[in-house]
């Protein structure tokens, strides 16, 4: 058997409680790959622990050890990095806490956050930075303006108060509250420099981010949003966000 072939067998045993043994293995060598195996799932598991600590700590640990395991059994690391080892892991948890959707809420939002930190380096456009871009912009270039965003953005709907959440864990509070909110909204989630951060947009600012995200030209996600909103809000509403977005530090380049 050539090397490549019995680290891949040592690691289905790894994996896989149940399976046979190989020919040869005798008591000893069972015992020891039960210590192995038992030491490798309680690493990943801390370092599900640290990627998730609020997702842990809403949902107990006991819960938290349970859905973490089940996680690695069935999606095992397939990268040599432990920053992915969480890949996948909110869909789980949408499927194991059916009745507390606001968990795999939170869990999205501390996975997205942990990638937003792990995400390519990238010089935004400040204020100065937009103008200079869009200088020799005519009438008819704003309307075919796209923008480029920071790949650290990334946002999802969510029907939880999950700020709210987020907020009442990191202060410990004894029991935080994570109230259903009045309708969807949408969570946006960037890194500001070196740290993470996330806000809840407004349903027109969202429609026109998710928009112009994905490549739609300015003048054309304008539109858009004015068959939402009407000309005038769609407008004001634009203008705002886009201001809003260069001041976060969201556009990372202009194309007319």
């Amino acid at each position: 058997m050539s090397l490549a072939a019995r680290q891949a067998e040592f690691m289905a045993h790894v994996l896989e409680e149940g399976r046979a043994l190989p020919d040869g293995w005798d008591a000893r060598f069972s015992a020891g790959l039960d210590i192995y195996r038992n030491a490798y799932r309680t690493r990943l598991v801390d370092a599900m622990r640290e990627t998730f600590p609020r997702t842990a700590q809403w949902v107990g640990e006991e819960s938290f050890a349970a859905a973490a395991a089940h996680h690695l059994i069935t999606n095992p690391p397939s990268v040599w990095t432990l920053d992915l080892v969480g890949e996948g892991f909110p869909d789980l948890l949408a499927e194991l806490f059916v009745r507390d959707p606001d968990v795999p809420e939170l869990a999205w939002l501390e996975w997205t956050m942990h990638l937003a930190f792990i995400a390519a380096d990238v010089a935004p456009l400040d204020r100065e930075g937009f103008m200079a871009a869009v200088a020799g912009f005519g009438e008819d270039d704003w309307p075919s303006m796209a923008l480029a965003f920071t790949p650290s953005l990334a946002w999802a709907e969510v029907k939880h108060d999950i700020p709210r959440l987020w907020n009442g864990l990191k202060q410990e509070t004894e029991k935080p509250e994570c109230p259903a909110l009045d309708q969807p909204a949408t969570l946006a989630v960037w890194r500001e420099g070196l740290q993470p951060v996330f806000r809840l947009l407004d349903p027109a600012v969202a429609s026109l981010l998710a928009t112009m995200q994905g490549g739609t030209a300015y003048g054309d996600a304008c539109a858009m949003l004015a068959e939402l909103v009407g000309e005038e809000a769609a407008a004001q509403a634009a203008g705002a966000a886009l201001g809003q977005w260069i001041t976060d530090g969201l556009v990372v380049a202009v194309r007319a």
